[in-house]
């Protein structure tokens, strides 16, 4: 097993072979315009993912893969001639995925902005349905609201509440 280092580095030299050998050699008519991403080797040095998008419509993609695919001898000859390594990985490619990925999240991020404005739209004539403060606020001085109270300080004041499921409000219970 190699390291994840030298792994790493194969990987980014893997990668720059193969974009300029498909720039510089390889005169497929089916190949579009194809971008190299990525590159990823596994641990043992013997395998290499490689990872590219096309830009175009579907033919022009389906056309760069298969175009990809029979320059795959050409290209791995050409990474061999060029890493001096005694075993040459063997050249997978992998449509990459992240294009698409990146343009559904810009898309949904655009929808987003639609409804916020909406909602922002919506909300700009409007206002509260109860009061525009529905919190409490503490009374300024408690003294004063008492003071007026008849029944303020009347030690009594509790015998006009009538008082449920006692003696005092049931006259039968006498």
């Amino acid at each position: 097993m190699a390291d994840a280092a030298r792994a790493r580095r194969l990987a980014v030299r893997i990668r720059e072979i193969v974009a300029s050998t498909l720039e510089h050699q390889v005169k497929d008519p089916r190949l579009g315009m194809v971008t190299i991403t990525d590159a990823k080797v596994t641990g043992d040095l013997r395998e290499a993912s490689v990872f590219y998008t096309v830009y175009g419509d579907d033919a022009e993609v389906t056309g760069s893969a298969i175009a990809l695919e029979s320059a795959r001898g050409v290209l791995r000859s050409a990474v061999g001639r060029q890493t001096g390594i005694k075993f040459v990985p063997t050249l997978t490619f992998v449509s990459d995925a992240v294009p698409k990925t990146a343009q559904d999240i810009e898309d949904a991020l655009a929808r987003a902005r639609e409804i916020d404005a909406e909602v922002a739209a919506k909300r700009s004539g409007a206002s509260y349905a109860g009061d525009s403060d529905p919190y409490r606020q503490p009374r300024a001085d408690d003294s004063e609201d008492d003071a007026d109270d008849p029944d303020y300080g009347d030690p009594d004041y509790d015998d006009d509440i009538p008082h449920h499921g006692t003696a005092e409000s049931d006259p039968r219970r006498g």
